[in-house]
């Protein structure tokens, strides 16, 4: 929210205001930098009123809270997070990677190459990524969305999974794998999960997926006759004096990361690239410059 918040302020003819009910570091600083501090933290229902073109909620906000109470009383618009993020890019083409693990470092190759390439875009990220002051960015001038489709529910009082809000026309799944799925009743609920994104995807949508992994498999098998599957794997690669090599037609390249998992995120990323123009050639000119992310394995 408080990504959300700097990104949309910075955007013309839009003045935000937000409250808490608790504000510590290092949100408070940043919010003070960005002159969205609140004059102090609590719930102010007084604040919601008809002069308000929308009212944005958190994914912690309960039915209760004071503040959206009186949003409902006054019938204003409001939205959930990603149901927000959704409305400012709607026109822009959508680049959606959603999965159990890898959606995070292959959002981040994704708009790794597009910015040495100078190609703008809008992004919603979960973790910082290095270059980029906030996780969240929206402009008028970008014609492309790239997001990181989370798929924990939306708030308490909206059961739906983030990343099915989102109507990607261009869809990577990395892989579903049994972990912390705690939030859904079984493991077959969370992959219906998974095939209900792809059936939300935009008409002739491209899904980009691993088909090292069964339950994709199955999915991909099932898709709506509009939408186009790619399907990728771990590409060709060698190690040499501790250096990984991805083995292309345009030679040897040289990694600054390893392991077979960011080999695979690094072919999605590519495959999603291309169906917005980046083409191989550019696209392995810039990968051997990515590092990888803090804090990510």
């Amino acid at each position: 929210m408080l990504n959300l918040a700097i990104a949309i302020s910075k955007k013309q003819n839009f003045v935000i205001t937000g409250s808490d009910n608790e504000i510590s570091e290092p949100a408070r600083i940043r919010l003070e930098k960005n002159g969205l501090l609140p004059d102090k933290s609590g719930w102010f229902p007084e604040q919601i009123h008809k002069g308000l073109s929308a009212v944005i909620i958190g994914k912690d906000v309960t039915k209760d809270n004071p503040e959206l109470v009186r949003a409902k009383e006054l019938k204003l618009k409001t939205f959930s997070f990603p149901e927000y993020f959704f409305l400012q890019t709607r026109s822009k083409t959508r680049i959606v990677v959603g999965g159990s693990y890898g959606k995070t470092t292959t959002t981040a190759m994704i708009l790794f190459v597009l910015k040495k390439l100078k190609i703008d875009a809008d992004y919603l990220i979960n973790s910082g990524i290095e270059g980029y002051g906030n996780n969240v960015k929206l402009s008028y001038e970008s014609r492309i969305a790239v997001f990181e489709g989370d798929e924990n529910m939306t708030s308490p009082i909206d059961s739906l999974p983030e990343f099915h809000q989102y109507k990607p026309h261009i869809a990577v799944l990395t892989g579903i794998v049994k972990g912390d799925t705690n939030k859904y009743p079984s493991f077959e609920n969370y992959v219906e999960q998974f095939r209900k994104f792809t059936e939300l995807m935009e008409v002739q949508g491209r899904l980009i997926y691993f088909d090292g992994d069964e339950n994709l498999n199955e999915i991909a098998t099932k898709l709506r006759r509009d939408i186009v599957p790619f399907a990728y794997n771990t590409p060709k690669f060698e190690i040499k004096d501790g250096i990984t090599y991805l083995i292309s037609r345009y030679g040897k390249i040289p990694l600054k990361i390893s392991g077979e998992n960011n080999l695979q995120n690094i072919d999605a990323a590519r495959m999603a690239c291309r169906q917005i123009g980046v083409t191989d050639e550019q696209f392995y000119s810039v990968i051997p410059e990515f590092t990888g992310i803090f804090n990510q394995l």
